[in-house]
Parts: structure tokens; C-alpha cells; sequence
């Protein structure tokens, strides 16, 4: 019985760290689309790894950071981290590749 309780304290924090690592993990993509208007950008994300894997989804995500749009232009490639906050999915971080 303590053997089992040992192995369960261990592993939740475990487990749990490896969520938060895999949340913040850097995506890729190219940037599809631009609309300062609405605070939004379209991003067509890339698959990485294995020869002629398919682009993954296009997706709208919100920016919070007005100036982001000043820097960005269509086909850029980038790699951002992202977060739904308020039932929006939200850039946290993007770094132009």
C-alpha cells in the first residue's frame, strides 16, 4: 500500500509538468491571412518530420498585441505559441523564422 501511494505522490507532478510542456510547445506555420480590423490572423499550420506529410489546418487566432500586425506580412513563416483565453484561441508568443 505505501508502495502504491509513493508511486501516485510521483507521478501526478509528473504528468502534470508534462502537460504544461506539451501546451507550450512552438507550432509552425505560414501566415495565410491578415485582419487588423477584427485583431485576427489566419496561420495554415506545417507538419514537421516526414517527407510529404500534409500542411495541417488553417486557423484564425486573436492577437493581443496591436504592433504584431505592423511586422507580419502574407507568407511569412513563423512559430507561436497560443492559448484559448475567453473561449478565444489567442497568440502568446510568435517568433518569424
Amino acid at each position: 500500500m505505501k508502495i502504491v501511494q509513493t508511486i501516485s505522490a510521483w507521478a501526478v507532478p509528473v504528468i502534470f509538468s508534462m502537460s504544461i510542456a506539451s501546451a507550450q510547445q512552438a507550432i509552425r506555420g505560414v501566415i495565410t491571412g491578415i485582419d487588423e480590423a477584427a485583431g485576427t490572423i489566419s496561420i495554415q499550420q506545417t507538419t514537421s518530420g516526414t517527407v510529404g506529410a500534409s500542411d495541417g489546418g488553417k486557423e484564425s487566432y486573436r492577437v493581443n498585441d496591436g504592433l504584431l500586425f505592423n511586422a507580419l506580412h502574407l507568407g511569412d513563416k513563423v512559430a507561436f505559441s497560443s492559448e484559448t483565453i475567453g473561449g478565444t484561441k489567442t497568440i502568446t508568443q510568435l517568433d518569424k523564422e
